[in-house]
């Protein structure tokens, strides 16, 4: 690959996962203490992502595979994401937060699928094996969303600018600048001039059973995720890890993630293929749970951080690998952007969104006297996950 190619293609990956990780995983404090927001507003705030991304990214699919260039919906996205989060650093209330940050989420649900549709035409296009090469971009993502994170913390230690919590949207906003300006940088990929309407195309590859249960899966193991996201910080704390010990103690998965996208995504790809692939990546979330379930001893639960990042690296990644492969060879690839768009709207959209509200719903059945019962929590998710696996092993091809 060309040096100037790959740069490009990071640039557009790690500017992406860079300007998502600045804000959505330190928003919450500034809502529920500056802002004085409750629980359930907090939750719809952080709802408005998968909200938008259920429609949003099959719209951009279709226009990247059919009427625009995908670096300018990538440009034009992020420059009006930009601009709505400047103002959304200006709303005290929760019904003009949620509109601004709603109509933000809109923007950057647009381009999440396009990021990997740009990555997968151009190596397409140079005749680079997908499953090989992209393995060198995709590990900027967890870079970025870890540079960014502790970048962050230091510039809060230097400055003293966290009680406010602003910060993280100013991140996000000059970040979103420079993600937009530089799209215009991008490499020409104009549209595919796929034929009426590409997202219906995508839509119909669903007719296949084996794509089917692949969404499917999918749409249920990110819904599961959101137990893990809603649920690690506070359980590590009843477990008696330090408040201020657990960032960095969750951020071990990114790390991790990293390294199995470089030594060990393409080789059990060559060695195993997609399916046993998928199904170890699965696993890993299974034995996450388990630790969680044990609860003991705290040093195991630290370190199972890492069954988070090899499962996103060996689902999750593997997963949007996999859909572009399998376009490739029911002869769609003219309308990869809708079929990664299809993709991220069933499991960032639908499959996050249901997943917030099921996790919230089984944290709450299970709290009792304003403590949680993480053994019954955590058990849900668990046995949910044995399930989904079994389906794989047994019916997935």
């Amino acid at each position: 690959m060309e040096w100037k190619l790959y740069l490009a293609l990071s640039f557009a990956m790690f500017m992406e996962y860079a300007i998502w990780g600045a804000w959505m995983p330190v928003l919450a404090p500034r809502l529920l203490g500056p802002l004085k927001m409750t629980g359930k507003q907090t939750g719809w705030i952080y709802a408005t992502l998968p909200l938008a991304c259920i429609f949003m990214p099959l719209v951009s699919g279709q226009l990247a595979d059919k009427y625009v260039n995908t670096e300018y919906i990538l440009a034009i996205a992020h420059l009006v994401g930009a601009v709505l989060m400047f103002l959304a650093v200006r709303q005290t209330t929760f019904k003009n937060l949620f509109v601004v940050m709603f109509l933000y989420c809109v923007c950057f649900a647009a381009t999440l699928p396009l990021v990997n549709s740009l990555m997968f035409s151009h190596l397409a296009k140079n005749n680079l094996d997908s499953a090989v090469y992209s393995k060198w971009i995709f590990m900027w993502a967890p870079v970025a969303w870890a540079l960014i994170g502790y970048g962050l913390t230091g510039w809060r230690w230097k400055f003293k600018t966290g009680e406010q919590g602003r910060d993280c949207l100013y991140l996000a906003a000059i970040l979103s600048v420079i993600m937009g300006i530089g799209c215009f940088f991008m490499p020409d990929t104009p549209p595919a001039k796929a034929g009426t309407a590409p997202i219906l195309q995508a839509m119909g590859m669903l007719k296949e059973t084996n794509f089917l249960i692949f969404i499917v899966v999918s749409m249920v193991f990110f819904g599961l995720m959101q137990f893990y996201f809603l649920g690690t910080a506070q359980f590590m704390q009843d477990m008696g890890i330090p408040a201020s010990n657990v960032p960095a103690s969750m951020a071990i998965a990114q790390g991790v993630q990293a390294i199995a996208t470089l030594l060990l995504m393409t080789l059990l790809l060559g060695s195993l293929g997609a399916k046993w692939t998928l199904v170890i990546g699965a696993i890993f979330w299974l034995l996450l749970y388990i630790v969680y379930i044990k609860g003991k001893p705290r040093w195991l639960i630290v370190c199972s951080q890492s069954f988070h990042g090899l499962a996103y690296v060996l689902f999750v990644i593997v997963g949007q690998i996999f859909a572009d492969m399998f376009a490739v060879s029911v002869e769609k690839s003219e309308i990869r952007a809708s079929v990664q768009s299809l993709l991220f709207a069933a499991t960032t959209g639908v499959g996050l969104f249901l997943g917030t509200q099921f996790a919230g719903f089984i944290m709450d059945k299970f709290r009792k006297e304003e403590k949680f019962q993480w053994r019954q929590i955590f058990m849900v998710p668990g046995a949910i996950a044995f399930v989904s696996i079994l389906v794989l092993i047994i019916l997935f091809k």
